[in-house]
């Protein structure tokens, strides 16, 4: 009976002192719904005593805030031993700033728990001067201190480590064996393969070999459909409360229109353990955005401009809104020496595209920069391009030859560098995504541009950004990079003004 009473005290202690740190009920008691009070029972009325508990779900189910909970019970509640040790630990420092961030607002919200809780924000630390207990956020990315003593810690999407090592999770789990009843909590989205850590951990949990480690695990079981509701609920136990079925069913409807984000969305909210690898845009959707380019072509207009390093593909698209739908314009350019070999190799019809007029070919075996850098001025002229994004490589060739070709002071500042990493190309697929998806692009079949959309891939990092790569080492996707940065640089279209009425009156 002592062991049911645990569970009670604290699900109490958190519904009396924390407050809803956002939302809809911001500042409001906290209500525990059923199966978060579920989760505490299995955390704290184990018979056997709880070493590790691993919870398991989809994003948005309200993981940060319970986290947070979890470590304020520890920090000076029931929970709470005299001069312990607390740490949250994530991959990122803007990770770890999340849950000590939610943690500062719900502090804030109670005037019970801010009269006995200092808060240090530059250090990233909470302390109870009455207990002597020291709550810090850590991050995998700051260098990892061995002399800690912990008494607690909540690690936090633990799914984000690639790999079934972290020395940030080896470091804090190694130092809890000094302390007597120690407990580790990891909230986490499942991690994308068998052999990562978060994987080994639940693989080993569910096995049962420790009955001081428990877990639980919402996912949607496989032979389920990934885009039905049943499927989503299943994966998310705050699904139709705190987290919007409307938003995450449109969230499923998208994946299930565009291949690419199909991983992402299955990882993510079904909490099923998934790698991208399928094409960036299934043919079917990228037809239906073929419409015929208008040639009516506005000024003000983005281009985006990927430059090869040797004998690549050169590729300059640019985007324009006329009305509601983003129209597409490409110029691609390949040395015109040793075309139809490279057209055998990548089994691709160059020549035939050079002969149609899809493609430019530049004298010698190498792009010529100064062949090119006049046509890309002339274009920005004639289409009167607001900016052009730039990957940084290879530029420093350009810029010069830009120069020989006549381009003004105010013409280079038109150029704006494009990072092609994933912190710049994920927003930058989030635009093209939804571009692609409302039907609002017109891409004209190019055919050298529809050849490096069937050759695009999604990569995705830990922390669930995106970029494109090759499908294979000899595929070209050019086109697509320059076109996803075109597109970030477009926006939406600016809206249009109200005409004005104004009455004339004769006397």
């Amino acid at each position: 009976m002592a062991s049911s009473k645990r569970s009670t005290r604290n699900i109490r202690w958190i519904e009396r002192y924390c407050r809803v740190p956002e939302g809809k009920d911001v500042g409001k008691p906290v209500k525990l719904r059923g199966w978060q009070r579920a989760e505490l029972r299995k955390v704290y009325d184990n018979p056997h005593g709880t070493r590790r508990a691993i919870l398991s779900f989809g994003r948005k189910n309200g993981k940060t805030s319970l986290s947070a909970f979890l470590l304020l019970l520890h920090l000076c509640g029931p929970e709470a031993r005299a001069n312990s040790q607390l740490y949250s630990a994530a991959q990122s420092r803007d990770q770890a700033a999340i849950v000590f961030n939610l943690a500062c607002k719900i502090v804030r919200m109670s005037s019970d728990l801010s009269g006995v809780i200092q808060i240090r924000d530059s250090a990233k630390e909470m302390l109870c001067p009455d207990l002597g207990t020291r709550y810090k956020a850590l991050s995998a990315d700051a260098t990892t201190a061995y002399g800690l003593s912990p008494i607690f810690a909540i690690h936090d999407e633990l799914g984000q480590v690639r790999g079934a090592r972290s020395e940030l999770y080896e470091a804090i789990e190694t130092a809890m064996g000094a302390q007597e009843a120690p407990l580790s909590i990891v909230i986490s989205t499942q991690a994308p393969t068998d052999d990562d850590l978060l994987s080994v951990l639940i693989d080993d949990a569910m096995s049962g070999s420790d009955p001081r480690v428990v877990v639980s695990l919402y996912t949607a079981p496989e032979d389920l459909d990934p885009f039905s509701e049943q499927a989503v609920r299943k994966a998310n136990p705050a699904a139709g409360d705190f987290l919007n079925m409307v938003e995450t069913m449109a969230t499923a409807a998208d994946a299930q229109r565009m291949p690419s984000r199909e991983a992402e969305y299955r990882n993510l909210i079904l909490n099923q353990r998934v790698e991208a690898n399928d094409p960036y845009v299934s043919r079917a959707l990228w037809d239906a955005c073929a419409g015929e380019v208008s040639t009516d072509w506005p000024a003000g207009g983005f281009g985006g401009l990927d430059l090869s390093s040797s004998n690549d593909l050169t590729a300059f698209v640019r985007v324009v809104w006329v009305r509601d739908a983003l129209h597409v314009r490409s110029t691609f350019w390949l040395p015109n020496e040793g075309l139809a070999e490279k057209a055998r190799a990548d089994r691709v019809p160059y020549d035939v595209w050079r002969d149609q007029g899809h493609l430019t070919t530049t004298p010698g075996r190498t792009v010529d920069y100064d062949y090119v850098a006049p046509v890309i001025l002339r274009i920005m002229r004639e289409e009167g391009l607001s900016k052009v994004a730039f990957d940084r490589w290879n530029m420093r060739f350009l810029r010069p030859a830009l120069e020989r070709a006549g381009a003004t002071v105010d013409e280079l500042e038109q150029l704006v560098e494009f990072g092609q990493g994933f912190q710049s190309m994920s927003p930058a697929l989030r635009a093209l995504d939804q571009v692609l998806l409302n039907g609002r692009m017109a891409h004209g079949g190019h055919p050298v541009l529809t050849m490096c959309a069937a050759n695009s891939v999604v990569k995705m990092d830990p922390a669930g950004n995106r970029k494109l790569v090759k499908l294979a080492p000899n595929r070209r996707i050019d086109g697509m990079i320059s076109l996803a940065m075109a597109v970030a640089m477009a926006g939406e279209p600016a809206a249009e003004k109200e005409p004005e009425y104004r009455m004339l009156v004769l006397g």
